[in-house]
């Protein structure tokens, strides 16, 4: 019998050894390390939002976030989920989630940079703009962790309905301190909070509700009996949840850990086994004479926590820009490298076409959410205008960005061919993150809603958008024709037409912002194609006289 082998060829200056029967050729080098950072629609936002002092804590983080190590974390945290023990070995209910360490590397990063809830102990004027300018660039490395800091984030505000509360628990939720473990709250360094709304009977009708809480001899105190259908990050320490108390629908804090060291009833029935974000644990607890504190006043749970629901709604918002971002440059990256019939895929004027459309849908996700993070800085300092805008403009972000999201992730995995359909890419996994952020936090369908919502309970809404869409008056045509098509479209309001009419509204917004702040190219492009009806139905479809040069020489990071 002969025996085949391969005989490999001399390894050099650390390549990998080749082999008899092929070499590795035409294929990029890996992307790590690179800067998340690098990206000037970013942080020219930052600057004209007003958090131009966090510009080179940012450009550190955008290292620290491109590098080997973290995007290895990433990478790790996905493949080895979570894993729920609901008893230890002796038979002791324990109810725990146990993590990959890189989840924790992950966290204690995040937390640490500031980007869960230090930006509400941060007087600095710009702090939630630079906290949502962290998000945009510690993304790259992965998503799932994102939703306890967001959940964080929006909790403070929300407990300031209830100032005792607030007073033990927000200099912990502010903290930059990451301690995982189950532990008595006041006895750790650094907070976590998670929010158990919704149930399987109502989804984001939370009024439907039937978890019940019931009072206790002592003020503020209850007992909660129920069953929560998601309730994300089941191992932070404390969690909002709404139940149904004897004067309406209320908010509770729900600590996982009791002032006298027993565990609270947080019975964790299953883990959810989700399209992607599966580093993050979602869960089905069961309340059974769980102790909580009401925040806020009985039968006012949802006017409680609608703060924390447009802090949550720009995080949406912010993570499918910074999902838009990254998959952008790993698909300009690899058509860099990559040739086919004859030349670089980057110099192909169909594929310059492709990436050059996708980038100013990158641009344009990217700078309206750093907008709605300077209004939401401006609105929680008192801007009653900003707040006006902020109430509507995240609505509508929150509907369009997302909207984009799933249909922009597609086709950077396309210009990676074959190589992006592969797990090893990574494009997958962005792939199945995308579609989340639309439904999280209310669908496409709840979104589009509150917007009319809005504009008939609180017409100052409308006033602060058309105020901002009017800052770009005169300087193009088809915005001022789209703006004017949108008045009309007012007029005519209705629940049928709303997804239409908030679309507009979105690319109203994003054709005023460039206009007013990004080069010539880019916004020529961007009203040419979303405003004026010179594009397709898919991406790569820009007219013929767009400054495909420009706009990729300014949204490409520089090849190293």
């Amino acid at each position: 019998m002969t025996t085949l082998t391969q005989e490999p060829y001399e390894e050099s200056a650390g390549r990998p050894v080749g082999y008899a029967t092929h070499d590795v050729t035409n294929q990029p080098p890996p992307l790590a390390p690179y800067d998340a950072s690098a990206d000037t629609a970013l942080l020219e936002g930052v600057r004209r939002e007003g958090a131009g002092w966090a510009e080179e804590e940012l450009r550190r983080l955008g290292l620290r976030a491109g590098s080997a190590q973290a995007q290895e974390w990433g990478d790790l945290a996905n493949r080895h989920e979570p894993v729920l023990r609901t008893h230890d070995r002796y038979g002791n209910r324990i109810d725990e989630v146990e993590y990959h360490p890189s989840w924790h590397h992950l966290m204690r990063v995040a937390v640490g940079e500031g980007l869960a809830g230090s930006a509400w102990g941060d007087d600095r004027p710009g702090a939630h703009v630079a906290r949502t300018a962290g998000g945009l660039v510690w993304g790259h490395t992965e998503a799932g962790h994102g939703c306890p800091t967001s959940m964080t984030y929006a909790a403070v505000p929300a407990l300031r309905a209830e100032p005792e509360l607030a007073k033990v628990y927000e200099p912990l939720l502010t903290s930059r301190e990451y301690e995982p473990g189950l532990r008595p709250p006041t006895g750790k360094r650094g907070l976590l909070a998670g929010m158990g709304m919704t149930e399987k009977q109502g989804g984001s009708d939370v009024r439907t509700n039937t978890t019940a809480a019931t009072p206790t001899a002592e003020s503020g105190v209850y007992t909660l009996r129920g069953h929560k259908w998601f309730t994300s990050a089941p191992m932070c320490d404390v969690f909002l949840v709404l139940a149904q108390a004897p004067g309406g629908l209320s908010c509770f804090l729900v600590p996982r850990v009791l002032p006298d060291g027993t565990r609270n009833t947080f019975r964790v029935q299953r883990l959810k086994d989700k399209l992607g974000n599966r580093s993050n644990a979602s869960s089905e607890p069961e309340f059974d004479g769980t102790v909580a504190w009401l925040v806020g006043p009985e039968g006012q749970g949802v006017k409680t926590i609608i703060e924390m629901v447009n802090c949550t709604r720009l995080d949406c918002v912010m993570a499918s820009a910074t999902l838009m971002r990254k998959t952008l440059v790993e698909a300009g990256h690899h058509v860099r490298y990559r040739g086919a019939f004859g030349a670089r895929l980057v110099d192909q004027p169909l594929m310059r076409n492709v990436l050059a459309d996708l980038a100013l849908e990158s641009e344009a996700a990217t700078t309206l959410t750093l907008r709605l993070a300077g209004a939401a800085d401006r609105a929680v300092r008192g801007d009653a205008g900003e707040a006006a805008f902020r109430r509507i403009a995240t609505a509508v972000g929150k509907y369009w960005v997302t909207k984009r999201g799933p249909a922009f992730t597609a086709e950077a995995l396309e210009c990676l061919g074959g190589n992006g359909y592969v797990e090893e890419s990574g494009m997958p996994r962005h792939y199945r993150e995308a579609p989340l952020l639309s439904i999280w936090e209310g669908s496409g369908n709840v979104n589009a809603l509150d917007v009319l919502r809005a504009l008939g309970r609180s017409p100052e809404t409308a006033h602060a958008l058309f105020g901002e869409l009017a800052l770009a008056r005169g300087a193009d045509a088809r915005l001022d024709a789209a703006v004017a098509r949108l008045e009309s479209g007012l007029a005519e309001a209705s629940e049928t037409g709303a997804r239409r009419l908030v679309e507009l509204m979105a690319l109203t917004l994003q054709g005023s912002l460039l206009v007013r702040h990004a080069p010539p190219a880019v916004a020529d492009a961007f009203c040419a194609s979303r405003l004026g009806g010179d594009w397709g139905h898919a991406f790569g479809t820009l007219p013929a006289g767009a400054d495909l040069g420009g706009i990729l020489e300014r949204a490409l990071p520089p090849r190293a």
